[in-house]
């Protein structure tokens, strides 16, 4: 049997951030697209992630019509806390920066209102459930995605101008990037997260580094609470009982004065961290974007806003193809992002290499955080930089 076939301007491998983002953006400038994603709609939209959304994301989301929910629904901070010794140090990011804050506003809300506005728009077709997704022909005219629909799993034939790799950290578009290099550090320590039917314990997120190990305390809701802890990298959610997480978490967090809100514990995992990049992002007509090309430790709350910036930098070097016939923004898509992701890289490092306590380190190694700690605790200049990394760096261009 032939195989169907296709045809569009630009192929989209997956329906994350970044490829929810690039269709959206591509569809207002008329630019066809067609996603394809190997889960359902309904594990898109029901995956638990977190999100802190920086300030120019919260502001694209606006300006493409996509944030009136968000606008409704989510946490505005306007600092947060470091915490150290038992006491809470409050960094002022409105005041920091100018007036810009961050949005607490889960990632999994950010793709229902992607999808919502993706119906109310007509956008390109989205096909879930595919699989046996392969690419070929990359380096010619009409690169091809070749892919199964779960429903009857027949071959079909996704021809396009150019291919758009947004299938995340274990999908198989990076490995058609020739001559990559890849970069990677694992951390010897992870999060176990916890989702807690409980009213917030604090008006802003609470980053605290403790001889026990890292505690974070962040938000979802008015009545949902996002919390974690350093454990393992490779530990059994089995191990920690709710009594366990919640001792753990009062004795991280514990301050003068305070008291931790608990309620019913509905959730718990364990991620581990660590640290990706790779250095090429392009190849002939492919060009990765968000997961697939970098990783991030959750401590810099950067990953889903990279996965925005990639999104923007390809629609950028997309819209000048089909609108004038030029490729300066296209042929320079990897070294526009790098510049970006390197940036967030060490801003992610050098947060979670501040607030965890490694078992590997020395004495003189532990101290010297607590000495990073005490500078951006105790200095404008460096409460600055933190606070300007953290809100978002502006996008090039």
């Amino acid at each position: 049997m032939i195989p169907s076939v296709i045809r569009t301007q630009v192929a989209i491998i997956g329906a994350g951030p970044a490829g929810l983002f690039l269709s959206h953006l591509l569809h207002r400038q008329g630019i066809a697209n067609v996603i394809l994603d190997s889960r359902s709609r309904e594990q898109i939209e029901q995956t638990i992630r977190a999100g802190v959304l920086e300030q120019w994301t919260v502001d694209l989301m606006n300006d493409l019509g996509l944030g009136a929910r968000m606008m409704r629904e989510a946490h505005f901070h306007r600092g947060i806390s470091l915490q150290y010794g038992h006491e809470r140090h409050h960094l002022d990011l409105e005041e920091l920066t100018g007036g810009k804050k961050v949005t607490v506003y889960p990632q999994h809300e950010v793709l229902r209102d992607l999808l919502e506005a993706h119906d109310a728009v007509g956008g390109g077709q989205i096909v879930f459930g595919v699989g046996d997704v392969a690419l070929h022909g990359l380096t010619s005219a009409r690169p091809r995605v070749t892919f199964r629909r779960s429903e009857d799993g027949l071959e079909e034939v996704l021809e396009a101008d150019f291919v758009a790799g947004c299938d995340g950290s274990q999908g198989g578009s990076r490995q058609h990037i020739e001559g990559r290099t890849e970069y990677q550090k694992l951390y010897p320590f992870g999060w176990l997260g916890i989702l807690v039917e409980a009213p917030p314990s604090y008006h802003e997120l609470v980053y605290a580094r403790h001889e026990r190990g890292f505690a974070l305390l962040s938000t979802r809701s008015d009545t949902v609470q996002r919390m974690y802890i350093q454990c393992g990298p490779t530990d059994d959610v089995a191990d920690y009982p709710d009594e366990r997480v919640w001792r753990e978490l009062r004795v991280r967090l514990a301050t003068g004065g305070w008291q931790l809100t608990e309620g019913r514990i509905f959730q718990k995992n364990v991620v581990g961290l660590r640290s990706f990049v790779s250095d090429r992002m392009q190849h002939g007509r492919l060009f990765i974007a968000g997961d697939a090309a970098h990783i991030v430790p959750p401590t810099g709350a950067k990953g889903l806003n990279l996965a925005v910036a990639d999104a923007v930098y390809l629609y950028r070097g997309l819209e000048q193809v089909y609108r004038c016939g030029r490729r300066e923004r296209l042929d320079a898509y990897t070294d526009t992002c790098l510049r970006r992701i390197w940036r967030a890289e060490r801003f992610s490092w050098y947060m979670t290499t501040m607030l965890h306590l490694n078992p590997g380190e020395n004495p003189f190694e532990q101290r010297i955080h607590m000495a990073d700690l005490e500078y951006v605790t105790h200095s404008r200049a460096a409460a600055t930089a933190l606070a300007e990394n953290y809100v978002g760096l502006p996008l090039e261009g």
